[in-house]
């Protein structure tokens, strides 16, 4: 019998907060209620930001959660091979060309025409420009016309442009992968069939399903895009919160269980906050 599996993906760039513990309850709450392993896996591949304590911090407050996975911690940077791969697979199916595009062309073209750089290609029409594939450029991947269509598990049926932002970029300007690139290729090789994470990465759906189809993955993972935990000006959480911090919380005396309570709360998992115990997550997800 093959059993699926689902992954917790933490960026060790900063501490962990009350959005990333909301995603772990989806992700081993999901899990449980469909029989699937927990993957962990650490995203390092920005070589400039990862930091090892943010690495070491976010191990200890999981553990301290008591969040458990069945695999890992894997980190991306253990291993760059899969994807020197991946984007040789890629070069043999697809253009993949050098961009010298920085964010703040796409910015300035965005100003100029009053709407962000939609369809394929970039705004500096590197691809016909036959940029040098250089230290100073990234990379980038023309993922072909059309559109891609899915059902969110939580959110019903989609259909999208894999390349309403443009031709995917899959190596920056600093000499990283980038995240959109590597996680459908981890998550081929790690067997990844249902991606849980929050409903502000929806929009990268399309461009990752197909991307996976260009990697010969003709059958792509499910999905469930959650609810963000928001401010009250309605922007989402970010490293930089301190009040919503694991650590913070910890620090003011707070216990496990009432941290998960106020995750769970803050979106819609329960009614009200209150100490919320793992060994309660089947009931929540059943």
């Amino acid at each position: 019998m093959v059993v699926g599996a689902t992954r917790f993906a933490p960026a060790p760039t900063g501490y962990l907060h009350l959005g990333h513990v909301a995603n772990a309850l989806y992700v081993w709450g999901l899990a449980a209620a469909t029989g699937r392993r927990v993957v962990l896996r650490i995203e390092d591949h920005d070589r400039q930001r990862s930091r090892a304590a943010f690495d070491a911090a976010l191990l200890e407050d999981l553990a301290w959660l008591g969040f458990a996975a069945d695999d890992g911690p894997l980190r991306q940077s253990a291993d760059w091979t899969p994807y020197e791969t991946a984007l040789g697979q890629l070069r043999d199916v697809a253009p993949v060309y050098a961009c010298d595009c920085s964010r703040t062309t796409f910015a300035d073209w965005a100003r100029e025409h009053g709407r962000p750089w939609s369809g394929s290609g970039c705004p500096g029409g590197c691809r016909d420009r036959v940029v040098a594939e250089a230290s100073a450029s990234g990379l980038r991947l023309a993922l072909g016309e059309g559109e891609e269509s899915w059902h969110d598990l939580r959110l019903g049926t989609h259909r999208d442009a894999p390349d309403r932002e443009g031709d995917l970029l899959v190596r920056d300007r600093n000499g990283n992968w980038t995240y959109p690139f590597c996680v459908v290729v981890d998550d081929q090789r790690q067997g990844i069939d249902l991606v849980v994470r929050g409903e502000d990465l929806l929009d990268a759906t399309a461009p990752q399903i197909r991307l996976g189809r260009l990697l010969a993955r003709d059958d792509p993972p499910a999905f469930y895009h959650h609810p963000l935990i928001r401010k009250p000006s309605g922007t989402k959480l970010s490293k930089s919160d301190g009040d919503t911090g694991v650590r913070d919380l910890r620090a003011r005396g707070l216990s496990a269980e009432a941290v998960l309570g106020e995750a769970a709360a803050a979106v819609g998992l329960i009614e009200r906050p209150r100490p919320l115990a793992l060994a309660d997550l089947p009931e929540l997800f059943a």
